[in-house]
């Protein structure tokens, strides 16, 4: 039996975010006021996943580190497996290859990597380091992009004196595909909005989209969204559509299917492909943005490479 959405559960979340009881109360009223008006329709019509939703959701917090490369460790977000019929909790990827969260302690640096068959998006989210191929030096900072194509040799150091810690998306090279000959940066701080009201609340950063580069991935963009704003709910049409949303800044609410759940930084979701899944963000704060890292792959009939 479907399950309409329960607003008392999403009142009962609001109010115990860490702000003022009275500025929980003013905000939790506008929250339910616009989804009580905009998403009763979609939310009756969800297929009911319960439990099972938490299969599409990931955080490196809580995975295990292992060692690569010498000296970075790495951290699983989400891993491959059946995005339909999933048998572990962010066993979910189909077209990437890997997500990862790695760590470069200061001062260390990596062996030589060479990635056979694979190419590698990094998004740097806190330290100071660069990345080496051949002659060519490229700087990591904060909300530094890059995209590192099939084949080339390069190692990455940290420079600094805090760790550098950045988000890894493999994606596999398909065939006739001709990888860049050499990386290609992206400084997130310099990229205009590409559009501020996509599915209502979406401001959108392109990064990186197929032109650039990219094999199986069709777009890399950072997304944020207003104090007290909601995106418009909506399912994924297609299996063929692999997207992924990551907190990168603030505490949001994924309203996924019958479920709230708290997306704090570094948990990911992935949008469930089964077309009868709606999912939806909620930014509950008064005063603070939330900040997504997405990447999706799409299939080639799909008109654009905007997030859904």
């Amino acid at each position: 039996m479907k399950k309409l959405f329960n607003f008392n559960l999403l009142y009962k979340e609001i109010q115990s975010l860490p702000q003022a009881p009275e500025e929980n109360h003013s905000m939790a009223k506008r929250v339910l006021l616009t989804l009580g008006v905009c998403m009763l329709s979609a939310s009756a019509l969800a297929q009911t996943y319960g439990d099972r939703l938490n299969r599409y959701f990931g955080d490196w917090h809580t995975s295990s580190p292992r060692e690569a490369y010498g000296h970075l460790t790495e951290r699983d977000v989400l891993t491959q497996g059946d995005p339909l019929h999933p048998s572990a909790d962010g066993a979910v990827l189909r077209f990437v290859s890997a997500y990862k969260y790695a760590t470069l302690a200061p001062h260390a640096a990596t062996s030589a990597i060479r990635l056979k068959d694979q190419q590698q998006v990094y998004f740097v989210v806190s330290g100071e380091g660069k990345a080496v191929a051949g002659n060519q030096s490229v700087v990591l900072s904060t909300n530094i992009a890059l995209l590192v194509p099939a084949e080339l040799e390069f190692t990455l150091t940290n420079t600094g004196d805090q760790p550098l810690t950045m988000y890894e998306i493999q994606e596999p090279v398909t065939a006739g595909f001709h990888p860049n000959t050499s990386m290609l940066v992206r400084d997130e701080n310099s990229i205009p909005f590409s559009t501020t009201d996509l599915q209502w609340s979406y401001m959108v950063k392109k990064i990186f989209v197929a032109s650039d580069g990219l094999a199986t991935l069709t777009d890399v963009s950072t997304v944020y969204l207003d104090p007290l704003t909601v995106s418009r709910p909506r399912s994924t049409e297609s299996p063929d559509m692999e997207a992924v949303w990551t907190a990168l800044k603030g505490t949001g609410i994924a309203f996924v299917s019958n479920k709230l759940l708290r997306q704090p930084p570094g948990r990911a979701f992935l949008e469930v492909p089964d077309g009868k899944t709606p999912h939806s963000v909620i930014n509950p704060s008064e005063d603070s943005q939330l900040k997504f890292l997405y990447f999706a792959h799409k299939p080639a009939a799909a008109p654009s490479t905007r997030p859904k």
